[in-house]
């Protein structure tokens, strides 16, 4: 049976070398149309679908590079770090928690500020970081937007926030929250040095950072879609008891109803704040310190 042997042997297909193919990180799956969409598409579309326009969440660093000229600008206050004054604990250490995403994002609190130029306007921007503790508003955070607002006060340039965040730092109680008062008392110094502050809401803006700088712009902006509000929907139906109005809370539904200038889409936001910034700094002068009203 010797020849049975090696037919037996011979079933088999021999194994193939090297022809297994990557797929993973080059697709992405559109959460708008859902869509399977190339990664390197998106990207190259500033992180919007091409297809539905749906508005993918990005960095801080990276919204920065998109709207100041050439991509450069200079980072201040980048070495704030927040401590634990209430030794909070969860389901882990708030320490821990800091040095985590402190290793895993590169930044030492959920914000970036940069100086730089917007269409040859001087201008400092403060942008919320989502992936550091869901862009919660702790003492650095409000630390940070104060120094900028001082800066820009200083200067007579003007102040730009992109927020995108969960709302206030849990972690830190009461210090959290007082950073509301603190920034709001801050851009009314700005608005009577009048200097122009422009808001910018991306997905989401929530709780505490809705409820205080980022509906204070002089120009309130959204992203198309981005949840904006104080509190959830989901615990705003549990409250009441009712069915909310579709599309609630989203940057449409707001400016249908008086609380946004406008809804800009991504790859549009550059050149509209450029225009913006050209109307409200005096044909690209710094705004002139007045005692009057």
């Amino acid at each position: 049976m010797t020849w049975f042997k090696k037919k037996e042997k011979q079933l088999g297909s021999p194994p193939v070398e090297g022809r297994t193919v990557k797929t993973e990180g080059v697709f992405v799956k559109c959460e708008g149309c859902k869509e399977v969409l190339y990664r390197k598409d998106v990207q190259e579309n500033v992180n919007v679908c091409p297809k539905c326009r749906h508005h993918f969440r990005i960095g801080a660093r990276k919204r920065l590079e998109m709207l100041f000229d050439e991509a450069k600008f200079k980072e201040r206050d980048g070495n704030l770090r927040s401590t634990d004054p209430l030794n909070f604990q969860d389901t882990k250490s708030y320490r821990d928690r800091l040095v985590a995403h402190q290793k895993a994002s590169g930044l030492f609190d959920a914000m970036i500020t940069g100086e730089g130029t917007v269409g040859g306007h001087p201008v400092v921007i403060c942008s919320m970081e989502y992936s550091f503790i869901g862009g919660s508003m702790g003492s650095v955070v409000g630390e940070m937007i104060t120094r900028a607002i001082e800066r820009v006060i200083e200067k007579r340039w003007a102040l730009i926030i992109i927020a995108c965040s969960g709302g206030a730092r849990m972690m830190e109680g009461v210090l959290s929250l007082m950073q509301l008062a603190k920034i709001s008392a801050a851009l009314a110094r700005l608005e009577e040095e009048r200097l122009p502050f422009i808001s910018v809401m991306t997905d989401p803006t929530t709780g505490g950072v809705t409820a205080s700088f980022a509906m204070l712009g002089d120009l309130n902006v959204a992203e198309p879609k981005a949840l904006i509000g104080f509190a959830g929907p989901r615990v705003i139906e549990q409250t009441i008891r009712q069915k909310l109005p579709e599309g609630f809370q989203r940057s449409e539904f707001l400016l249908k109803h008086g609380m946004l200038d406008a809804v800009v889409d991504r790859r549009d936001l550059r050149d509209y704040l450029c225009n913006a910034l050209e109307f409200m700094m005096s044909n690209g002068k710094p705004g002139k310190k007045s005692s009057r009203r």
